[in-house]
């Protein structure tokens, strides 16, 4: 046989496992080990894309849907489509706060903060969250806890909702009939959380797999939505929070997740800060005046669409040249300036504007990537704080408020001290009116009829064009879902016109 032939043949049957042992069947062992691995995280990649491309097109044809059926419909049913885009774009931003998670475990960048928090109050929460989603598959959830719990205990409030929440959805999504139970055991500081489920259980070797990323465990019906992230997300923190986690399973007999976590008790009750009455409305004193920087038109008009009826005089620049214009024509006390603009750097749009305005504008940057990884400028950033993109309104309203030193006024709040320009006057005759139906809304609200409340706040805008804004700061309130602010707006309405 010839040499090559020979060699080419010894190499197969080292591939295949066959022929004789040594040193280089060892490194072939090693080889073909390397390259099972690879085509198995490869498998796994593309399993996980195809379930990611499917998470995000969900959630991405309502909301791309209900924009089309409000055009379409002038506006009809409103809330009702308002409602779905937020919460598919909540999942939106979930999915991604995920894959930012594994990717900062990954890195060892994630980290913990340390803070009380009311035990028994934080349990019966996150169960008064996910009893609608249990309620909807017609099983039972669950808390059971003894009377005996701390009432406070440090943890990372946010990564211990993130185990939980994990935990009981994944429980509730392999549930079909029974009951889904969180049990919360506290001694000597060390807290037990179990959560147990009737639902399809888990086969001895899945067990340890479904901790890994991006793998999912097909049951007797086939796989359940999801991208496999949840558990190993939890695994990670679990093990972070220096606790640890385990599963009881069988075939049919439901499960058992069992985490552990050493969840202090504090030497004294902290105190509560007041909480803060009513939706904000406006503010208190002067005009401020406001730049907004970005290349994304539906991003300026969604924050200019928060900011005008507030008070606030908007001006807005698609590129940094253009912003750079404005604020030199209009001397702005806040500017919020995207970091990618294009191919133009806000971070170099900020340094111009500093330069320029000095220390008393205050510049806020907005961004969806982290404020490290968006390439701030060596020699420091000219900003005074940074925002990361998708955000909620009250923390931009928080930023806002930070920065320039102001005071809100909220729907429903104290008005002793309230100046004209916070309470919208209307004359004698049309307040008269507008009492009939701010009455008729404060009893709406308690029924929490929104769809009668939004009829009555149409004929409060109909009156007369003074009662307007009126009407749609209680459009404002309703679309927040602050029915107690949306009451008391309507009763110190009322009592104005008597």
């Amino acid at each position: 046989m010839p040499r090559d032939d020979m060699m080419a043949g010894r190499l197969t049957n080292w591939l295949k496992g066959d022929g004789a042992t040594g040193p280089a069947d060892d490194a072939f062992a090693q080889l073909r080990a390397a390259k099972e691995a690879a085509e198995a995280a490869n498998e796994a990649k593309t399993r996980f894309l195809a379930s990611v491309s499917h998470e995000i097109r969900s959630p991405l044809n309502a909301i791309y849907g209900y924009a089309q059926l409000l055009e379409r419909n002038d506006g009809k049913d409103a809330l009702n489509a308002a409602r779905v885009i937020r919460r598919s774009a909540e999942h939106l931003s979930h999915l991604v706060e995920g894959l930012l998670d594994i990717a900062q475990v990954e890195g060892g960048a994630l980290k913990l903060s340390r803070e009380a928090i009311r035990f028994p109050e934080f349990l019966a929460q996150l169960i008064a969250m996910l009893d609608l989603q249990a309620q909807a598959k017609g099983i039972a959830l669950v808390l059971d806890h003894p009377p005996g719990l701390p009432e406070f205990v440090h943890a990372d409030p946010k990564r211990l909702r993130q185990v939980l929440i994990n935990l009981l959805t994944n429980a509730i999504k392999f549930t079909d009939h029974g009951s889904v139970t969180l049990k919360v055991e506290y001694r000597n500081q060390l807290a037990t959380f179990t959560v147990i489920d009737t639902g399809i259980g888990i086969a001895p070797e899945d067990a340890e797999r479904i901790f890994a990323p991006f793998e999912r465990v097909a049951g007797p019906a086939g796989e359940r939505p999801g991208v496999g992230l949840g558990l190993a997300i939890t695994q990670a923190l679990v093990h972070i929070m220096g606790g640890e986690i385990r599963v009881e399973s069988a075939p049919g007999e439901g499960s058992r997740f069992i985490v552990r976590l050493m969840l202090s008790q504090p030497l004294s009750p902290p105190t509560d800060p007041a909480p803060e009455p009513g939706v904000v409305t406006g503010y208190l004193g002067r005009e401020r005046w406001v730049v907004l920087i970005d290349d994304d038109t539906a991003h300026l008009a969604m924050v200019r669409g928060l900011l005008e009826p507030l008070g606030f005089q908007v001006h807005t620049a698609s590129d940094g040249e253009t912003g750079l214009a404005l604020a030199a024509q209009v001397q702005p006390d806040l500017v919020l300036c995207d970091v990618m603009l294009g191919r133009e750097s806000g971070w170099d749009i900020a340094a111009k504007l500093r330069r320029r305005h000095g220390a008393a504008l205050r510049i806020v940057m907005l961004s969806g990537e982290g404020p490290h990884s968006a390439m701030s400028p060596a020699d420091g950033p000219a900003n005074d704080t940074f925002l990361m993109k998708p955000f909620e309104f009250t923390v931009l309203l928080d930023v806002i408020a930070a920065q320039l030193g102001l005071e809100w006024l909220r729907a429903g709040g104290p008005t002793r001290d309230v100046p004209e320009a916070a309470v919208t006057h209307l004359s004698p005759a049309i307040a008269s009116r507008a009492a009939a139906h701010c009455a008729e809304i404060e009893r709406l609200v308690r029924i929490g009829h929104v769809r009668a409340i939004e009829a009555e706040i149409d004929a409060i805008a109909a009156l007369a064009p003074e009662a307007a804004p009126l009407a749609e700061r209680m459009r404002r309130v309703l679309d927040s879902f602050d029915l107690k602010a949306l009451a008391d707006l309507a009763k110190a309405v009322a009592a104005d016109a008597r």
